[in-house]
């Protein structure tokens, strides 16, 4: 009963994924555009840059706005002619410039730190999976499962923590200039909105500032979550070794079948050769030479040991010769692979024997 406990503990730990994820794993993962990264982080970059161009720009912003809104409400003395359609269309068409050119600078800034944002957390990636249709994503059970996930009162949390966070900064800086507000009813409309941009901007900045802040952590948070969910098990790993480099069992069994294929080729060649030079136990080579095929001499075959034994065998068969030489068949079995010549420093001793073979055969 113990044993069958240990067993059971033992494979429940071998399936658990404790892991990290492979690199294949993690591109895989990156084709499906699936990376770690931190919206809020953009949106807090996103904002505090904005509202900073906002201050550096608020000269030509607020005298724009101004224009446009004296534009409107001012009235000359024949009051019907200014509500004709050809009146009220230039009017918007003048406003609409005004907004065009006050927003375009500011969402030319907002544009850029956009994509370099995203550039900084996942680099480059270009992959159409992510907007491939996934009915998992209109499944009312699946949407019902992410809708009480671990990940969805995170972000509830988040929400809250943040929603919290800004409006204490509206307040604290309406408590710092409360005095100003009763004091707008005497202002002009110049100063009111110059009081009104100044304070959109100042709470901006502080906002977005603080949030860029929770937002580094939020990019900690979501960097190790991912880590933790693309974790793997030792058995995945393994299949996914065996996968890229083959079942090792498989391979042994083809490089095995290469070999037999390999030698049943060598042995075929054998009774073409001229001379097998022995050791005369370990080593077997099979020698030939076609004077208008080759320079020099060519081994065609060799082996050790059993091999060696089968060389001499279909040698006998076939009536090639066989010489005893022990240096030669050592040093040709240590320096010429099946298919090459002989090198020059061994033609001399090679020549010898097929001498020797040759006039046995009278040739």
């Amino acid at each position: 009963m113990k044993d069958y406990a240990y067993l059971k503990i033992n494979l429940q730990l071998f399936g658990e994924k404790t892991e990290p994820a492979t690199p294949k794993r993690r591109q895989e993962l990156r084709q499906k555009g699936q990376i770690p990264r931190s919206r809020e982080l953009v949106t807090a970059v996103v904002l505090l840059i904005s509202f900073f161009s906002m201050r550096f720009l608020s000269k030509f912003i607020f005298g724009d706005l101004i224009f446009a809104v004296r534009n409107s409400l001012s009235f000359p003395k024949d009051i019907d002619s200014r509500f004709t359609t050809n009146e009220i269309m230039l009017i918007f068409l003048q406003n609409l410039l005004i907004f065009a050119k006050i927003l375009a600078p500011i969402l030319l800034i907002v544009a850029l730190c956009v994509i370099i944002m995203n550039y900084v957390q996942i680099g480059s990636v270009l992959t159409a999976k992510p907007l491939m249709p996934n009915l998992n994503k209109i499944n009312p059970v699946e949407g019902f499962k992410r809708l009480f996930s671990k990940n969805a009162y995170v972000e509830l949390l988040k929400s809250i923590f943040k929603i919290g966070i800004i409006g204490f900064i509206i307040y604290d800086y309406l408590v710092d200039n409360y005095r100003v507000i009763p004091e707008l009813l005497n202002m002009n409309v110049e100063s009111t909105m110059v009081f009104i941009g100044n304070t959109i901007i100042s709470v901006g900045i502080r906002a977005a500032a603080v949030l860029l802040i929770l937002s580094v952590f939020d990019y900690g948070f979501q960097k190790w979550n991912f880590e933790k969910e693309i974790r793997m098990s030792k058995q995945e790993i393994k299949d996914e070794y065996k996968l890229i480099e083959g079942n090792p069992q498989i391979k042994s069994k083809i490089k095995e079948k290469q070999r037999q294929l390999s030698l049943r080729r060598m042995m075929a060649e054998v009774p073409s050769a001229d001379v097998i030079i022995t050791n005369p136990t370990h080593f077997a080579i099979a020698v030939k030479y076609e004077e208008a095929v080759s320079e020099a001499p060519v081994v065609i075959a060799k082996g050790k040991d059993l091999i060696a034994e089968k060389i001499k065998d279909t040698a006998k068969k076939n009536n090639v010769p066989i010489v005893e030489n022990k240096p030669l068949a050592q040093a040709l079995y240590k320096s010429v692979e099946i298919g090459q010549q002989i090198p020059s420093e061994l033609y001399k001793a090679v020549a010898e024997v097929l001498a020797y073979v040759y006039s046995l055969k009278d040739k």
